[in-house]
């Protein structure tokens, strides 16, 4: 068994991981990769038989601000194994590289599992932790001032990517120096769903439907305030659901987060923080 790590200028192991993400995730990184946005801050740890990737755990270094001080962790993701290659401990050998390799370098190690394997990664020393939801209802008047923004442009991707970095705009737990993260979902999923609204110089990431609003994130050089951001909605948006925790006294319905395949497990005492300050790890960091 070869375990190979930070190999994303290979193409052939490249061509290889996508291959094996696609089978298990539907997922594909190559358009990410050739667009710039895969970073040092991701890489794979994978299992290469006769050249071929055939299991998998990617560490995404996830540094944030909470309360305005930098926190330094590690999330795992990508975790897949070839149907072929199973049952031979694999994913072990890789979490216990990962931990030899990081031991020292993280305050705490999270993922995300999905509901067929919650009983796997307490084997690892993770347990689950909750997550929050803030929501807002609103009664807003006037019309919706955001315009949309393609994000098949390179010039608009970078005003956005120096807005997100320089922004002033902050939630209590943020996500900082990972551009290619926030431009996984951005140039990805949610391409369609970025707007723009220039007098303020504010960007949101967010998605509508009917009166319901999914604010999946802020960047903002002007407005610093949540209340702010909301009234660019209009009257037609009544319900905001938040991707992130908002800073200051919103007045928000605060619940348990629970999302189907999304369940949070952590590692290691720091990240307690996360149920006792009834946090959530904002959705654009979801790796």
């Amino acid at each position: 068994m070869e375990i190979i790590k930070d190999y994303r200028d290979d193409t052939g192991l490249r061509r290889s991981f996508n291959e094996l993400a696609d089978k298990t995730f539907g997922l594909d990184f190559e358009n990410w990769y050739q667009n710039g946005f895969w970073g040092d801050a991701y890489s794979p740890y994978s299992v290469v038989e006769n050249g071929r990737v055939v299991a998998n755990v990617s560490v995404n270094r996830t540094d944030f601000l909470f309360d305005g001080a930098a926190r330094h962790f590690l999330q795992l993701g990508t975790v897949m194994t070839d149907p072929a290659y199973r049952h031979r401990g694999y994913i072990r050998a890789l979490m216990e590289r990962i931990a030899a390799d990081y031991e020292d370098r993280t305050e705490g190690i999270y993922l995300f599992a999905n509901d067929s394997v919650l009983d796997f990664y307490p084997r690892f020393g993770f347990r689950k932790s909750r997550e929050y939801l803030h929501s807002l209802s609103l009664q807003g008047s006037g019309a919706w001032a955001f315009q949309p923004l393609a994000m098949d442009c390179p010039a608009a991707r970078e005003r956005l990517g120096e807005s997100a970095e320089r922004s002033i705009f902050r939630g209590r737990l943020d996500l900082i120096g990972n551009r290619g993260l926030l431009f996984f979902y951005i140039t990805g999923f949610l391409q369609n769903n970025v707007y723009y609204h220039a007098p303020s110089d504010t960007y949101i990431v967010a998605e509508r439907q009917g009166d319901r609003l999914l604010l999946h994130n802020v960047f903002s050089s002007r407005l610093t305030e949540l209340a702010e951001v909301l009234e660019l909605l209009g009257g037609d948006v009544r319900q905001v659901t938040l991707g992130f925790t908002p800073a200051g006294s919103a007045p928000c319905q605060v619940t348990e987060l629970w999302e189907e395949d999304c369940t949070l497990f952590v590692k290691g005492d720091p990240l307690g923080f996360l149920e006792q300050e009834k946090l959530r790890i904002p959705s654009l960091a979801h790796a």
